[in-house]
């Protein structure tokens, strides 16, 4: 990954049981907040998993390229990055970052 095209940070959470929609509350409020109108950032989105994993969801966020996501989380850019109240509703959760390929379409954003 050279970091010049536009890179999706994908953050996916295994829920603790009966928290799924709490979690996703916050993601429309909390998390939005962290990402919405920075430098670089393109758009995000979120939801559930539907392949029967009922406690997974993910929170993707767009950026115009890597140094745009470095920018705005810092040194920690690979870790998950977590506001005050996300670690009681989680049981695991990991961050990845992937780089668009030429071709890609992201229609609105």
């Amino acid at each position: 990954m050279d970091g010049s095209g536009r890179v999706l940070r994908v953050f996916e959470v295994r829920v603790k049981e009966g928290c799924v929609d709490t979690l996703l509350s916050n993601f429309a409020t909390t998390s939005v907040d962290v990402v919405r109108d920075k430098p670089g950032n393109d758009g995000y989105f979120f939801g559930r998993c539907v392949q029967g994993g009922e406690n997974t969801v993910m929170f993707v966020s767009v950026w115009r390229d890597l140094n745009a996501v470095k920018a705005r989380f810092g040194d920690d850019w690979e870790v998950s990055y977590m506001p005050d109240g996300y670690e009681e509703l989680i049981d695991d959760c990991f961050v990845r970052h992937f780089e668009l390929e030429a071709g890609s379409s992201l229609k609105g954003l």
